[in-house]
């Protein structure tokens, strides 16, 4: 199961930082990662993170968000800086037992929490 928290409401320029707890999932080899769906648009992948440590990112959140996990609390974050009213989605986390990925191929991950919702004003 994956539960998503952290998202609200903010101004351009803003930071929220988004956390997906995890649990009943316990494969060493994993991917996980966020994508978002944004009114009228398709799902798009944000960015990924294996449990070898690679991560990637979409061009259009590079060096704004940063995805990161924490192994003891069984939690994935996504920290979101300088964000735009663009980056305005229902944001959701997801994950797989593959041992590569890229960011693109996180909307298609087996497993997706509900999402949470990010606003972003100008």
């Amino acid at each position: 199961q994956l539960l998503e928290s952290g998202g609200g409401s903010v101004q351009a320029g803003g930071s929220l930082r988004l956390s997906c707890a995890v649990s009943g999932y316990s494969h060493s080899t994993y991917c996980m990662g966020w994508f978002r769906q944004g009114p009228e648009k398709e799902r798009e992948g944000v960015a990924h993170i294996c449990s070898d440590g690679t991560t990637t990112y979409a061009i259009s959140v590079e060096g704004r968000f940063t995805i990161s996990t924490d192994k003891a609390k069984n939690t994935l974050y996504l920290q979101m800086n300088s964000l735009k009213p663009e980056d305005t989605a229902m944001y959701h986390c997801a994950a797989d037992r593959v041992s590569k990925s890229r960011y693109y191929s996180v909307p298609y991950y087996n497993y997706k929490g509900q999402g949470t919702q990010v606003t972003v004003s100008s």
